[in-house]
């Protein structure tokens, strides 16, 4: 058993004592209550009875109204009930320690694990803001099986998210300082999403992770279309704009609502379909697609191939692939899997 579940243990058991000592309080109380108005006289009535009940168990004592009691079985009762009200409050304030102490410790476990888990990424997303757009691109990455780091200064937002993602990997901070983007292995990291809700914050995010990983591709949000090219100097290598891409996706629905309706089921389909891109190794021999089968399967459909600047639509079964083209696929996570596979093999034949 791993630590983080030694300290999930200890906290389930430390809620289970403070609930058993709650129960355990009413139990006393009520018992008290009916001791003393049946121990007592008729001048002692209910709300005596369970105010008296209420001060032994709680510990607190009492003062006015103690001649009220002044009697040998009466006292015997207050001390059976003192001496309880002693044993539960004890259990009660031990069990909130504990759990207090099990949360902290299980947060700083939770985090030093996190920061371990990103030491050792590679080819991982480093995902900077994590409002409306960024949790999209965070289910985005998680339904297509991509690594990636969410950086956020809102806790509420990361502790909202990591009760649904236990596994998910997050650092809260500002993520334009080089301390937090180096926190989250920036080095070895394959892109950076600048998502933030202010253009300035994600011109300042690509900047810094342009500084630290030159060759990792950016994707930055721009919500004024005039600072996409301050952003481009600032080293990000893709501006989206969601208030024109929201508005050209307005206009495909009205104009090509078929192609809009194929490309929504295509995304929620159990399959998670997906134009995946996947670049040839460059220990792959320039081979023919009629020899690898025309890359064809039940899981994927190759789309196209990218020859540097130039693109091949719908290639034939005689063109020739070679290191370093791009091939452009329709498929799901498994199909990207089997595609990038046999690339490999073919290369390592």
């Amino acid at each position: 058993m791993s630590y983080s579940d030694d300290t999930d243990d200890v906290i389930q058991r430390a809620r289970r004592s403070i609930v058993i000592s709650l129960v355990a309080f009413v139990i006393v109380l009520a018992i008290g209550t009916f001791g003393y108005k049946h121990l007592g006289d008729a001048q002692i009535s209910w709300i005596d009875a369970a105010y008296m009940t209420f001060l032994m168990v709680a510990t607190i004592g009492y003062g006015s109204g103690i001649e009220l009691f002044h009697h040998p079985d009466r006292e015997l009762f207050t001390m059976a009930l003192a001496f309880s009200g002693i044993g539960i409050v004890t259990y009660l304030f031990s069990s909130v320690t504990a759990l207090m102490l099990a949360s902290d410790f299980d947060k700083a476990l939770r985090r030093r694990r996190m920061e371990k888990q990103m030491r050792k990424l590679e080819g991982h997303y480093i995902l900077c803001g994590f409002g409306r757009v960024g949790q999209n691109v965070a289910d985005e990455l998680d339904v297509t099986h991509h690594h990636h780091v969410v950086i956020e200064e809102n806790q509420a937002l990361i502790e909202a998210y990591a009760e649904n993602k236990h596994r998910q990997l997050f650092i809260h901070g500002d993520a334009s300082d080089d301390d937090v983007l180096i926190r989250a292995n920036i080095a070895m990291a394959r892109g950076v999403f600048a998502v933030t809700g202010d253009d300035s914050r994600n011109l300042m995010i690509s900047l810094t992770a342009r500084q630290l990983n030159p060759t990792a591709r950016i994707v930055a949000r721009c919500n004024d279309l005039r600072n996409v090219e301050k952003m481009k100097k600032a080293g990000a290598d893709a501006i989206v704009s969601p208030n024109f891409t929201g508005g050209m996706r307005i206009a495909s629905a009205m104009l090509r609502p078929h192609v809009v309706s194929f490309l929504d089921e295509m995304l929620r389909s159990d399959k998670h379909l997906r134009v995946e891109e996947l670049v040839v190794p460059s220990t792959f021999p320039p081979s023919a697609l009629s020899s690898l089968d025309g890359l064809r399967s039940d899981h994927y459909i190759l789309l196209a191939v990218r020859t540097g600047g130039d693109g091949v639509f719908n290639p034939h079964d005689d063109f020739v692939l070679h290191a370093g083209h791009i091939l452009v696929a329709m498929a799901s996570v498994q199909g990207r899997e089997e595609l990038k596979q046999k690339l490999i093999a073919e290369s390592d034949a």
